[in-house]
């Protein structure tokens, strides 16, 4: 007797199943803090090694045991402050007020986008945000700035809109924005598989040997009736390079002497990290030099860890 049970194929869990518009996130999500500062950095994904911590978590089935963690290691270059923005609240949405621009930029920056020599006035408002670039070549990597908006956390506005005014003309660490222990919401781009059949896309069975015409592929587009192609039919095309947000990544460490963290010959497809780095819990969406924009938690179930890094892996098999 043939198999009766037979549920859909394809995943409905992310639809449209649509590739990203460009090589790093577009953040959605608007996580508020109490404090006032930025409620998000940004870094490259270098690759992956492991830790042994010493668990000191007061609930955990392996309290006070050293354990072994696959983390994965983004370096963090200082960002720099565009612009920052004021929002009014309108019928039809937030509408921007003004523009404060700042005096300074990198070369590479005004090679991308042309610096604006309006001044903008301080006008009421509902909402600020700062627009931030990266500086890709503070770690040599063949790439142009990044630039894209965050929101600034805080409820007082004059404390919020001093604070902003404050970072235009600096340079902002890690160090200011997050700290060791505390989770955070990652945003990333995938990295990109080409065209792909039903079985790797969907995960669609192998048919048997006997099947007419292909083993790898579907049985039926559907029924006659009606004449049309459901969009849960499972189909080939292109996989990856979709926008992905991971909630609740643990933050373990913020690095700054990049001797503790390097393996022989460098990261696999990376090279060596020379500034700030971090360590998180797992794995992260993309590829090698790809952008990772890490945001305060917008569904914060835990409070902040402590654990203690006793042993971080340096003989990696990416350096041989």
């Amino acid at each position: 007797m043939p198999d009766i049970h037979s549920p859909r194929k394809g995943s409905m869990q992310f639809w449209p199943r649509k590739r990203a518009r460009r090589g790093y996130a577009r953040i959605k999500a608007k996580p508020r803090t109490k404090e006032i500062k930025l409620v998000g950095f940004a870094g490259y994904k270098a690759g992956m090694t492991h830790i042994m911590i010493e668990d000191t978590r007061p609930t955990s089935m392996t309290k006070n045991e050293t354990i072994t963690w696959p983390v994965t290691v983004i370096e963090c270059p200082p960002m720099k402050v565009h612009s920052v923005r004021l929002y009014k609240n309108t019928t039809d949405g937030l509408k921007l007020t003004s523009e404060l621009f700042s005096k300074t930029y990198t070369k590479e920056f005004s090679r991308k986008v042309r610096p604006s020599k309006k001044e903008g006035k301080e006008e009421e408002f509902d909402e600020i945000r700062a627009v931030v670039y990266t500086q890709p070549k503070n770690i040599k990597l063949k790439k142009k700035p990044e630039l894209f908006e965050l929101i600034i956390g805080g409820q007082d506005k004059k404390q919020k809109l001093e604070y902003s005014k404050s970072l235009l003309d600096k340079e902002i660490r890690i160090n200011d924005i997050f700290k060791p222990g505390q989770f955070l919401d990652l945003h990333a781009i995938t990295r990109g598989k080409g065209f792909q059949g039903t079985v790797k896309r969907h995960g669609v069975r192998i048919r048997q040997h006997k099947a007419e015409k292909t083993k790898r592929g579907i049985a039926t587009l559907g029924s006659w009736k009606p004449k049309r192609v459901d969009f849960r039919v499972a189909q080939a095309g292109k996989m990856g390079f979709n926008q992905r947000t991971e909630y609740n990544k643990l933050l373990l460490k913020i690095g700054k002497e990049s001797k503790e963290i390097n393996p022989k010959g460098g990261f696999k497809k990376y090279g060596i990290i020379k500034e700030d780095y971090i360590l998180i819990k797992g794995s992260v969406a993309g590829p090698q030099k790809r952008l990772v924009i890490m945001t305060e938690p917008s569904r914060p179930k835990l409070g902040p860890q402590q654990l203690e890094i006793s042993y971080t892996s340096l003989e990696s098999k990416q350096g041989k």
